[in-house]
């Protein structure tokens, strides 16, 4: 895989994780959507 692929991949992975612990209640709004926030900035930086 390359850099990127792998970026995509591991940013996949943790967006995953975000909604099912979002839907198992474990989480509210603001702190899913704060932490899918931080994922898309590490994502963004690990493309550029």
């Amino acid at each position: 895989m390359t850099d990127l692929e792998d970026a995509v991949s591991e940013f996949l992975s943790e967006a995953d994780t975000v909604y099912k612990e979002y839907d198992r209640g474990y989480m509210d709004a603001d702190a899913a959507m704060s932490r899918l926030e931080n994922h898309i900035e590490e994502l963004r930086e690990q493309t550029e």
